[in-house]
């Protein structure tokens, strides 16, 4: 019975803590720089894809791999913003068309990334085997990429944590989360703190990628399923929160594996009702104003 209970929670927050790197992402490219990146999700898929290209046909460790995709896909981030977003943001005559222009323009950029990643990859589901040796904790047990794809997402993600709540910049994102017109007025170059946001957004998503090939097969297609669960997370921990978006993805990925332990098929359904329920109750989320 306690090896049941122990295999849920940390299989629950396995799945959170990659949850909660794809949320924060999220959370920054919509919550400060108020673009739904529909395209989110094809970030993830890179980071897994990418990872296993290095892996299979260079040798080269999965996470000497976290260096690789996370600065690729923020300097991609960042240059989509400057150019693309930024344009938008100039040409749009209020802030609801800048977000309608926006949304439809990431949805463009979705179908892009993944038809060419789909060209170079293919169709196939990929996978390859990385510190699959088992571990056994009280009972439960676990490969060891998992447990280490979940010690690596909880560092990277306080670290991340630490970065907006205590540095000068990330004090710069929270002001420009809050009030942009104020904060420009105050000195925030806000053009390029909305560029960081949606490339550090970037980053953490291929990040998120990165883990999710360690521990699970990945293919050109799965950005569109972690794109919805972000959404979920976003709105569970409060749109824009940084913490908001960290604890919800824990809290839904242990709400997630409790389902999956009882009927796999239903872990989905799960999510959006929790999702629906939310929007009717507390559409603010859990560190929502």
């Amino acid at each position: 019975m306690i090896a049941t209970i122990l295999n849920v929670v940390i299989a629950g927050l396995l799945l959170g803590g990659l949850y909660a790197l794809i949320a924060m992402g999220l959370s920054l490219q919509y919550g400060v720089a108020r673009v739904l990146n529909i395209s989110h999700g094809e970030f993830i898929m890179l980071g897994g894809m990418i990872t296993w290209t290095l892996f299979t046909r260079f040798g080269l460790n999965p996470l000497l791999a976290l260096a690789v995709c996370g600065p690729l896909a923020f300097l991609l981030g960042f240059i989509l913003h400057r150019t693309l977003f930024r344009r938008l943001l100039a040409s749009s005559a209020s802030p609801g068309i800048f977000e309608s222009n926006s949304m439809l323009a990431s949805f463009g950029l979705m179908f892009i990334i993944q038809n060419v990643a789909s060209i170079y990859w293919g169709p196939e589901i990929r996978g390859y085997s990385y510190l699959r040796n088992p571990v056994n904790l009280a009972g439960a047990v676990f490969g060891a990429n998992r447990l280490l794809t979940l010690g690596v997402a909880i560092i990277i993600g306080l670290a991340f944590y630490l970065f907006v709540a205590r540095t000068r910049l990330g004090k710069a994102i929270r002001a420009a989360a809050q009030d942009p017109a104020t904060a420009g007025l105050m000195g925030v170059n806000i053009n390029m703190v909305l560029a960081l946001c949606f490339g550090l957004g970037a980053a953490l998503a291929a990040i998120a990628g990165v883990l999710i090939s360690i521990s699970y097969p990945v293919n050109v297609v799965m950005g569109g399923e972690y794109f919805i669960i972000a959404i979920i997370v976003v709105v569970l921990g409060g749109l824009g929160s940084i913490p908001g978006s960290f604890i919800g993805g824990f809290l839904l990925g242990i709400v997630g594996s409790i389902v999956t332990s009882i009927d796999p098929l239903l872990s989905l359904a799960a999510y959006y009702l929790i999702f629906i329920v939310l929007l009717l109750v507390r559409p603010t989320g859990i560190m929502g104003k």
